[in-house]
């Protein structure tokens, strides 16, 4: 049996979403503050005794308890629900325990049960808040509802559990309707205690060798592990006789050092004449050995060196003590020999800190050996766990098949205008959902199924950040990729607070990226070159300037649907956005090129010639160079330029490289200006001319 999808309502900033759970391991990834641990601690709210905080309500439902104070509405109060969908394979024995939970379901493959937080008696609360609070003479009140709330456990007292187990409703031509039947409370209680276990692997894993309440010993957690899941050393008749010969020298030790004084105490009278006598005695125990007088050692065998736990590195520690949190929550669960849970979820936040990229690649698949290893030992092997990770580690999301991704994005709350700044809500897209479309490219059919390869591959070979942007910016190569920092510098610098990604992908595949960007919603800037090619024959490369040049640049084919360089210049700044997509297109444009009396409009093919056009004066002056004489007049400058550049002797990074070297001098083009200003509106806020601390705001997390 295993979880198939949740659904969560009203809690933080998951106002209303579906996710998607994997049978085996499920990969959180999305933006900071996008909901992934709101996500995690849903589950530990219902199901791991967490209390609920008013502040665990949806930003957006907080007016909801205004609201009914002005109405005595109850139906105005906000909920926070959970909704759990579990599969059940009809051959297993699983089945037959369900089947016995919930004897009157319909779909005997598909089980749902509804958790819902909610007030238990309206009229109580409005009772006892209006009491707490009366109305004032002006007609308000000290503190709102949610104040009231807020404070001394009343949220608790008001609000609880409620359980209903959930049927889907076939209806022809529209989607199932859910149908809810409620349980009793002890009733929900029982079948969701036999229906599922969480457990947690928290992100805030404060490794260390002390003994402070937020630190975790190894030691401390070898000792844990072994008082619960191993054979206990008092079995042993061996251990208990090397430790009971060293608790009668240490009795016979402690004889003699405290002989003064307990004969100093007999003076006093105690004990009295015919009370038994004062003996310090060593009560060691093999349980009390390892629970408190045993240290983990690192130990060098060849040298017979031991070192202290404190000086093994932290991405060990992190590793080890997951390893052992993981092994313990699965071995306890199939311990649990009466009404063990049918289903296990782990829960495991942020498992690369400390830990360098070539260990982040293997760590799903290293904790996967550590609980087939403990199933194997245990001869359950059909007891697999189900485990959930979030990550910002894109090392760990590229061990992992694509599919079984989930991205979680902000957005506005539900009514709310879409525009740039803080958004309260977010969204959760299944990448197993993301089927891209047919296409045709270069007059060749391109099938779904090869474009789904092709992003896997490439998202996989160069480590993308894709799903931890806020923005991605696809360039043609690895110049505009250098330079795009200084670009930004100059041009839009409140893009440097923002999260951007840059992906060098060619003229020849930033169209292939269109499908998985929309699917996404994630914003995005193509940056590429007009790649001008003469009209007809064969696709040699020409100026941009050639009566009738075509362009060779795939993307710019299929995104502007544009095949000629003079249909590409013509269009405007708007038809080169496209708000539906969330996309904004850049490529090279006409520049006004000044040198002394001379005066003419240059059409650039390439990123690096418009570098020099925009830049003729620092070229010509000899402060930047291409590596060989700029002609004069103009024009002859124009065909020297192209060639230069188009030549194999041409070195394009060195190129960039020299670029920054005077960043300081050097003009941005102007297309590439353009489109990030646009990503620049896009993601910032209107700039202010002042700015008040006290007034700053974070995001729900």
């Amino acid at each position: 049996m295993k979880v198939s999808k949740v659904a969560i309502r009203n809690f933080r900033r998951l106002e209303n979403v579906q996710i998607d759970i994997e049978e085996r391991e499920s990969i959180f990834v999305g933006p900071n503050n996008s909901g992934k641990t709101s996500a995690t601690a849903i589950f530990r709210c219902f199901l791991g005794g967490r209390e609920f905080k008013i502040h665990d309500f949806s930003v957006a439902r907080m007016a909801d308890f205004d609201t009914f104070i002005a109405t005595g509405d109850a139906e105005h109060l906000p909920k926070i629900s959970l909704d759990l969908w579990f599969t059940i394979d009809p051959e297993s024995i699983a089945f037959g325990r369900v089947f016995t939970l919930l004897p009157k379901l319909s779909d005997f493959t598909r089980v749902g049960i509804r958790l819902s937080y909610e007030i238990q008696d309206a009229k109580k609360l409005r009772e006892q808040y209006e009491s707490a609070y009366p109305t004032q003479e002006d007609g308000t009140r000290a503190r709102a509802l949610a104040q009231y709330l807020s404070l001394d456990g009343n949220l608790g007292r008001h609000f609880a559990v409620r359980y209903f187990s959930l049927n889907e409703k076939s209806i022809e031509g529209a989607l199932p309707e859910i149908v809810a039947s409620e349980l009793e409370s002890d009733e929900g209680k029982r079948l969701l205690k036999h229906l599922i276990r969480v457990e947690f692997v928290d992100a805030q894993r404060n490794i260390n060798d002390d003994d402070s309440s937020r630190s975790n010993r190894l030691s401390s957690a070898f000792a844990s592990f072994y008082r619960k899941n191993l054979e206990q050393v008092g079995h042993a008749a061996d251990a208990h006789s090397v430790i009971d010969a060293n608790n009668k020298l240490l009795t016979d030790h402690y004889a003699k050092q405290f002989d003064p004084l307990i004969r100093l105490i007999k003076h006093l009278g105690v004990p009295s004449i015919n009370d038994r006598e004062l003996r310090i005695i060593s009560s060691l125990s093999p349980e009390t050995a390892l629970r408190g007088s045993t240290e983990l050692l690192y130990v060098d065998p060849s040298r017979e060196h031991e070192l202290p736990e404190l000086y093994n590195g932290l991405g060990f520690k992190n590793l080890i003590y997951m390893a052992i949190q993981a092994r313990h929550f699965h071995s306890q669960w199939v311990m649990t020999k009466e009404d063990r849970p049918l289903c296990l979820m782990i829960f495991i936040e942020e498992p690369e800190v400390h830990l360098h990229a070539q260990v982040q690649q293997t760590f799903i698949s290293n904790i996967w050996e550590v609980i087939n290893q403990s199933a194997l030992e245990s001869g359950e092997s059909g007891l697999v766990p189900q485990l959930v990770v979030t990550t910002h580690s894109s090392h760990i999301m590229e061990a992992v098949a694509f599919e079984k991704v989930r991205y979680f994005q902000r957005c506005n709350s539900e009514g709310e205008v879409e525009a740039p700044g803080i958004r309260n809500a977010s969204v959760v897209r299944s990448l197993r959902a993301f089927q891209p479309e047919a296409e045709e490219i270069e007059g060749k059919l391109i099938s779904p199924s090869e474009s789904l390869a092709f992003l896997k591959r490439y998202l996989r070979l160069t480590h993308c950040d894709l799903f931890f942007a806020d923005a991605a910016v696809l360039v043609e190569g690895a110049v505009e990729k250098l330079l795009m920092p200084y670009m930004i510098e100059r041009t839009a610098k409140r893009l440097q607070s923002t999260y951007l990604t840059v992906l060098e992908v060619g003229g020849a595949y930033a169209h292939r990226f269109e499908g998985l960007l929309s699917f996404l919603h994630i914003p995005y800037l193509v940056i590429t070159d007009l790649d001008s090619v003469v009209p007809t024959g064969y696709q040699t490369a020409c100026r941009a300037d050639v009566v009738g040049a075509r362009t060779s640049n795939a993307s710019l084919k299929k995104l502007c649907a544009q095949s000629t360089v003079d249909g590409l210049i013509r269009l405007t700044s708007a038809d080169k956005r496209h708000s539906a997509k969330d996309r904004c297109i850049a490529f090279q444009t006409d520049i006004q090129v000044v040198d002394g009396a001379d005066s003419a409009k240059l059409r650039p093919r390439t990123l690096e010639e418009a570098i020099v056009y925009e830049n003729f004066g620092l070229f010509r002056a000899g402060t930047l160079s291409i590596g060989v004489e700029i002609l004069k007049p103009l024009q002859d400058a124009y065909e020297c330029v192209y060639k230069r550049i188009q030549s194999n002797d041409f070195k394009k990074t060195d190129f960039a490289m020299d670029i920054l070297a005077c960043a300081e001098e050097l003009i941005v083009p102007n297309y590439i200006a353009e489109g990030l200003h646009w990503l620049e509106e896009r993601l910032c806020p209107p700039s202010t001319t002042t700015v008040s601390l006290g007034a700053a705001t974070t995001e729900a997390a």
